[in-house]
């Protein structure tokens, strides 16, 4: 319980950023809402509610205080950075880029040139997003996202060795499963099928449950001829997303080796088992056809 007794706006908004660092969002709540009873429209309160609310995924109502804090306080440019991101959030990406531009009129934070180059990747425009990470990037040397951005925009140039390059920088010393999974896709499309076996393989270590690594690590081993290793793949696959089966149908008789059945429930049993089922015979391909 919150007691109705405590004192001014400082000391509770002191006390619900304390709590919401340590992942109390609802005693965040609470204080913020006292304060706000205490002092109507105080734009601290709005904004620091506003934080909580998005935190929670609560995105009408973190627009709504963000707004009121806003309108206290028009140019303050945290609470301009938050509502860029919460209207990125919902979706309105031309108001969060309007709020960006009124961040930057009154300063120049590293920050801003982020959400910006963030705002423009979820638009699609991937050559203003592409410069925006250029500069990123030269103001933060080594920005990992950055870094990751700019190797998915050139693999979707189908420049693959500037892509490599980034990736590769991207995942050193660690790296996001994004990334890596980039990186398989990457190599495998520059026919590097063991070194993207490998990246594939670490997005399954991040995350257990990416089918699509699990579907794409199928194929590069398959590639290598390692029938054994893509079939374990490709049963890692179907028992987390059934829906996988055709494009693993295809690729098992599409691939430079493969398997064929005749039987297509013996195939399901197969990968729900990840057993080799009685009647699976190796398939040679060319691929050349």
């Amino acid at each position: 319980m919150v007691n109705t007794n405590q004192g001014e706006s400082g000391d509770l908004i002191r006390r619900a950023v304390a709590a919401f660092n340590s992942g109390n969002h609802d005693q965040a709540v609470d204080l913020c809402e006292l304060g706000l009873k205490q002092h109507p429209g105080d734009s601290a309160l709005c904004h620091l509610m506003a934080a909580v609310l998005f935190a929670r995924a609560d995105l009408p109502e973190a627009r709504a205080r963000i707004e009121a804090s806003l309108a206290a306080r028009p140019d303050n440019v945290p609470a301009l950075i938050l509502a860029c991101r919460i209207a990125r959030a919902q979706g309105r990406l031309e108001a969060a880029l309007q709020h960006l531009d009124r961040a930057a009129r009154q300063s120049s934070q590293a920050e801003i040139m982020l959400e910006r180059a963030r705002t423009l990747d979820q638009a699609g425009d991937a050559s203003a997003a592409g410069v925006c990470w250029t500069l990123v990037l030269q103001r933060e040397p080594k920005s990992k996202e950055a870094m990751a951005r700019l190797g998915h925009l050139a693999w979707e140039r189908g420049e693959s060795l500037e892509a490599e390059a980034f990736l590769e920088r991207a995942v050193a010393g660690g790296g996001h499963r994004a990334a890596w999974f980039d990186l398989g896709l990457v190599r495998q499309d520059m026919r590097k099928f063991g070194s993207a076996a490998e990246a594939y393989r670490r997005v399954l270590e991040m995350s257990p449950d990416a089918p699509e690594a699990a579907v794409n690590l199928g194929v590069v081993l398959q590639e290598t001829g390692d029938l054994d290793g893509a079939m374990a793949a490709y049963s890692m696959a179907y028992r987390l997303r059934p829906s996988t089966f055709g494009v693993i149908a295809m690729a098992l008789t599409s691939a430079s080796s493969g398997r064929l059945w005749l039987d297509e429930e013996a195939l399901r049993r197969s990968l729900a088992s990840g057993a080799p089922p009685p009647g699976a015979k190796p398939l040679a391909v060319d691929a050349g056809r």
